[in-house]
């Protein structure tokens, strides 16, 4: 088992550099002193593609990975397009960490997310409810996707004494978030509808302009009639002073604000071993069938088979990542409306799907792995409408 300590000059690889997470854990790196940083924007790197993963990893040849890059979107988004979401990310992730081990990466971190929880997980969820009964249908093919990305990196460690640590934070909200309102997650979507909602209201075309011209809608823009602007902008609920969310608005929901979740990912990528998280504080080189120089025998491990028999079986060795603390969505919305100084009606549609009702998650692990978050909802809130705001000018 490598205990790898990640100094300051080594190259590390950050998949999904440019999206809400990754972005944010790039800055966190570059803050803490880490600046051999590697990213490819999706344009230059398909990391679906393995044979130009593969190429990627020959020539860079990083110490580590951290893998953000994730095909990802709200409910509808998930309704729409199961068979992507379930088939972009398995090879997102097969390709990602099937070459880092190729390549002899030291350490690496994957990021899922908690939708990997049963449907009726008890609440809070702890690491060890996973796979112990059905997940939420709305999102099914993703959650598969990320229980196969983290059971992936728990299987490398028991099999070859590779260090790949799984993340699973809550819903994160934050600088570089996705506003389209045909895939975005829940915070941003309804914060950008209550936004046009007040435009509209208070007439304000050349703003609702700007809006359009920086995220267009189904290809309408800035430059269309208000008619077609209108028309566009009802099929997502947003109205003349009034916005239609979907749901009852009763589903409780825990908020992350992301560079909360950057800085856990990273504090977990710089102090955290395979190790640590399974309660033991050095293997013996039997275990991975280490040859004499200390080298890992890649084709023989005691661990095969999922366990360590002296061990006996380990399984959910990787960290929630969240605040501990919850909402319901009407109480979001309020708080969003009251952020952007919307003083119109919000609406559910109950005719739509809530998805799961309740998602909170417990931290013990990772509070005992010595990180808390520090931002509450209520000023993410007020940070994430300034990103929005700036984004535009």
């Amino acid at each position: 088992m490598y205990d790898y300590q990640i100094d300051k000059n080594a190259k590390i690889y950050i998949a999904g550099h440019h999206g809400l997470v990754g972005s944010a854990i790039w800055n966190n790196l570059k803050k803490r002193g880490y600046n051999n940083l590697v990213g490819r924007s999706h344009r230059e790197l398909d990391l679906t593609d393995q044979v130009a993963v593969k190429q990627f990893f020959d020539e860079e040849r990083p110490d580590a990975v951290v893998l953000a890059a994730a095909f990802v979107g709200g409910i509808m988004a998930n309704s729409l397009y199961r068979a992507d979401f379930i088939m972009m990310n398995m090879k997102i992730q097969c390709n990602v960490i099937s070459e880092s081990y190729a390549h002899g990466v030291k350490k690496l971190l994957f990021l899922g997310s908690t939708c990997i929880y049963p449907k009726n997980a008890p609440q809070p969820m702890k690491e060890d409810c996973l796979l112990t009964s059905p997940l939420e249908y709305t999102n099914e093919e993703y959650a598969i996707a990320k229980i196969a990305g983290l059971k992936m990196c728990e299987s490398y460690n028991l099999q070859y004494g590779t260090n790949y640590i799984a993340v699973m934070p809550t819903n994160l909200y934050g600088p570089n978030d996705n506003f389209h309102l045909e895939n975005s997650h829940v915070m941003p979507a309804m914060m950008r509808k209550v936004y046009l909602a007040r435009l509209i209201h208070e007439g304000d075309w050349q703003k609702i302009a700007i809006d359009l011209n920086k995220r267009p809608v189904e290809g309408i823009d800035g430059s269309a009639s208000h008619d077609d602007i209108l028309n566009v902008l009802a099929k997502y609920g947003i109205y003349d002073n009034r916005v239609v969310l979907w749901g009852t608005g009763t589903p409780l929901r825990e908020f992350l604000w992301s560079e909360d979740m950057a800085d856990a990912s990273v504090h977990v990528l710089l102090n955290v071993n395979f190790s640590d998280i399974i309660g033991i504080e050095k293997y013996s080189s039997v275990h991975f069938g280490a040859s004499t120089d200390g080298t890992v025998d890649r084709n023989h491990s005691a661990g095969r088979g999922g366990a360590i028999p002296q061990l006996g079986e380990i399984r959910n060795c990787h960290i929630n990542v969240g605040t501990g603390k919850e909402l319901t969505i009407h109480r979001l919305s309020e708080l969003v409306a009251k952020t952007v100084g919307f003083t119109g009606t919000v609406e559910f549609d109950a005719t739509k799907p809530d998805g799961t009702m309740r998602k909170l998650i417990d931290v013990e692990k990772l509070h005992s792995l010595g990180w808390t978050h520090r931002v509450e909802i209520e000023d993410g809130v007020q940070k994430l409408f300034d990103w929005y705001r700036e984004s535009l000018r």
